[in-house]
């Protein structure tokens, strides 16, 4: 039964200065509570960094000390099929190591 209320995600957020350029690291170590209609990566460090979907892929990349959203819902069809990053999908960056927090928060829906 569908349901008219959303969550948040708990709040993941992972230390610019354990960053390297080769490895991958998890954001969300336990992954996405939830299948999320819209995500949000804030970059408040002081290094540029790369963004993985699946620990193994570049996908995105997020300049220092800016954030990136993402709404899934505008990739939805009009027969109630919706776009949504499945739960426990882990979000993974890597760059030069930094100062300040690269932070992860979204909205799901049960």
């Amino acid at each position: 039964m569908p349901k008219d209320s959303i969550k948040p995600l708990l709040l993941g957020g992972i230390n610019s200065n354990t960053l390297d350029a080769v490895a991958w690291n998890p954001i969300n170590v336990d992954g996405l509570d939830g299948p999320c209609f819209s995500l949000r990566i804030f970059n408040s460090s002081s290094q540029p960094v790369t963004i993985s979907y699946d620990g193994a892929t570049e996908h995105d990349y997020l300049p220092d000390d800016e954030t990136m959203t993402i709404n899934f819902q505008f990739n939805s069809r009009a027969d109630n099929h919706v776009a949504l990053l499945p739960k426990g999908t882990k979000v993974y960056v890597r760059g030069t190591a930094g100062t300040g927090f690269i932070y992860l928060s979204g909205w799901y829906q049960n």
